[in-house]
């Protein structure tokens, strides 16, 4: 195997390499033990075991001396384009006061009065802090501006960092609109989600008590369904909802946290094609019970792991962390989050060119400090990941 340009990468010498494709290899993530990657021109050219390996391989040789490997994280979850902080609300939580969806005017303020430079800045810093540990693929939505022009500049800015970017404007409803929330709504569909689609790819909304009911909430989804958008939904985070129904009747590619569910809402996703995306991070950050993920596995929902960074429930970028909390208190075994924090975010994202190692895929793909993807859960708290490739560039 051999490519004229040079530029071909063989990741050889690999212990354990999870794929996520059956086909391939054992189990459900497909584990090839003993193996080798060829990554060229952005892309995987061929995987399998290293004992047939094609002869003529050529290109520079990455010997990983048995160490796992598996996709790099796909984090379909990420509230990035903030200004301050609130560390002070997170001790006050932990102290014993209860969360509710107000802090996040607090950060509002505070994105209104930042600087695009500013703003830039820090999406940078997040995502370079994601890579670092191990996520290759980042979603990211606004949501922190809520006037036309803050949520049309917070999608620019996201979008010089990513293609998957999300129109939040429904997060909660702002200070000026108090009391007046379907007023804002008629200024979400009139007015941002017109101004903001070309700079997005979904639509999402808070459709929570303290948020957006669910007649205001489906009237924002199919406005932004109706303008090209895709949805997704924050649902049933705090209390039982409507939004994971809502959800899976209007097709959305995923609800998110899932947190409170009835027979009903799991049957509902069942059925349908929505990707429960899952949020532990958020839940440990806010003394939140976590959600049941065992009834959602066991129904045969496909399910998503996501770090659900922001300033206010989640300060984290870390799915390592994520997969340990979702083992640990998910009841979710090693291979079920790692398979949901690779797999489940493609899914969650409707996307089939990451999250797997095969043929035709992007070359995003990590390296362990460990002998298997099993550490990730069975050492938590300790940065494992030592390499990584990203478009097929070793970072």
């Amino acid at each position: 195997m051999h490519n004229e340009s040079g530029q071909w990468t063989v990741v050889d010498n690999i212990g354990a390499l999870v794929t996520n494709d059956p086909e391939v290899g054992a189990g459900r993530l497909g584990v090839i033990r003993d193996a080798a990657v060829v990554l060229g021109d952005g892309l995987i050219q061929w995987v399998g075991p290293r004992s047939r390996l094609p002869e003529g391989s050529t290109g520079t040789r990455v010997d990983l001396e048995g160490r796992a490997a598996l996709p790099g994280f796909v984090d379909s979850h990420a509230h990035l384009v903030f200004g301050g902080e609130r560390s002070e609300e997170f001790a006050a939580r932990m102290t014993g006061a209860p969360y509710s969806a107000g802090g996040i005017r607090t950060t509002i303020a505070a994105t209104r009065a930042a600087t695009d430079a500013a703003l830039s800045a820090n999406v940078t810093r997040l995502v370079t802090e994601a890579l670092r540990t191990g996520t290759t693929t980042i979603e990211t939505k606004s949501g922190y501006g809520q006037t036309v022009a803050d949520e049309l500049r917070s999608l620019e800015i996201a979008s010089r960092h990513t293609s998957e970017t999300t129109l939040l404007a429904a997060h909660v409803t702002p200070p000026e609109f108090a009391g007046r929330t379907d007023d804002y709504v008629r200024l979400v569909i009139d007015e941002m989600i017109p101004a903001c689609a070309p700079h997005a790819s979904w639509i999402d909304v808070f459709c929570e008590e303290g948020a957006f009911d669910e007649n205001q909430s489906r009237a924002v989804l199919e406005a932004g369904i109706a303008a090209g958008l895709t949805p997704r939904v924050h649902g049933n985070q705090l209390s039982y909802g409507a939004g994971v129904r809502l959800a899976a009747e209007l097709g959305a590619a995923s609800v998110d946290h899932v947190t409170y569910t009835t027979d009903a809402d799991v049957e509902a996703l069942a059925a349908s094609t929505t990707v429960a995306t899952l949020l532990p991070g958020a839940d440990f950050s806010t003394r939140n019970k976590y959600p049941d993920a065992r009834a959602l596995l066991d129904a045969g929902v496909t399910v998503a792991l996501a770090a659900d960074c922001n300033p206010g429930t989640c300060y984290t970028t870390s799915i390592p962390f994520c997969i340990a909390l979702a083992v640990r208190e998910m009841h979710m075994s090693p291979d079920e989050a790692v398979w949901a924090a690779t797999a489940g975010g493609a899914a969650a994202l409707r996307r089939n060119d990451i999250g797997a190692i095969r043929v035709g895929a992007r070359a995003d793909l990590i390296a362990l400090d460990a002998p298997s993807h099993l550490y990730l859960a069975y050492r938590p708290g300790v940065a494992l990941v030592r390499e990584i490739w990203k478009d097929g560039h070793r970072l």
